[in-house]
């Protein structure tokens, strides 16, 4: 019995799908230069700082997460 194809069991579906997210992307960052800005600090008016502040916080919890993991690291039968 063969089994029915989803949507996104294909790879060339999941590249179409990545494609469309990173057009969409370039698209927003592009967009973002002729937005006006109207900050309350000075690099808030910097064309990008947004997505680059975003990118940067996500970043930093990551490593903050891999570096925490070390301290609350648990043996497997430590509820035994």
């Amino acid at each position: 019995m063969k089994r029915e194809l989803h949507l996104f069991d294909t790879r060339k579906n999941w590249q179409r799908l990545l494609f469309g997210f990173y057009v969409a992307l370039a698209v927003l960052l592009i967009l973002d230069f002729f937005i006006p800005r109207h900050g309350y600090f000075p690099w808030e008016s910097y064309p990008d700082f947004f997505a680059a502040y975003g990118f940067l916080a996500c970043m930093l919890l990551i490593l903050v997460a891999r570096l925490t993991r070390r301290f609350v690291k648990r043996e497997e039968d430590y509820y035994d």
